[in-house]
């Protein structure tokens, strides 16, 4: 008697349910949550230090498109993504790409961001941001689009950032 395959019709089913989990994960644990245009909602006005001098105040870069990426230095999925999302930074200068390390003294992030290569720093040591954008966990982003509202966020690792970054970037630009 010949021994079935490896190739049956339980292993096809198995690997379409395997295939369904994969997708239902991806769209509920890693996709962005983008808003439609009426259900975005205004940015807070948050100002930020930078770590080298002077400050960002978010609402003063209305007409582009930012990307406010929460983190800290002791999250590792936060060490996964940020030199995911400092690539598409450095390769996209037209919109705004804010690593705002979040409850940590100012020589922490300094130590980090310049062991890590990180530019454009902000700092919110006192955690203001948890508040403000009701942040649930690290790395999380936030993208705001030019009119000033929160258009996307996008919590967790994902390995894909940069392609969802580019995807809001031209969605949303003007």
């Amino acid at each position: 008697m010949r021994k079935p395959g490896w190739l049956t019709i339980g292993r096809i089913w198995d690997a379409l349910a395997i295939a369904i989990v994969l997708v239902v994960a991806w769209k509920w644990l890693i996709a962005p949550r983008s808003l439609k245009e009426a259900d975005a909602f205004p940015a807070p006005h948050a100002t930020y230090a930078l770590l080298d001098g002077g400050s960002y105040a978010l609402a003063s870069h209305r007409g582009r498109v930012v990307f406010l990426d929460f983190w800290a230095s002791w999250c590792e999925p936060c060490k996964l993504s940020l030199p995911l999302v400092e690539n598409y930074a450095r390769k996209h200068p037209e919109v705004d790409v804010v690593p705002v390390d979040v409850g940590e003294p100012k020589a922490i992030a300094a130590a980090y961001a310049a062991a890590h290569g990180l530019r454009n720093v902000a700092l919110d040591p006192a955690g203001l941001s948890t508040g403000y954008f009701q942040l649930e966990g690290y790395p999380t982003i936030f993208v705001i689009d030019p009119q000033g509202r929160i258009r996307a966020t996008w919590q967790g690792l994902n390995p894909a950032v940069g392609l969802n970054m580019a995807n809001a970037e031209k969605n949303l630009a003007n």
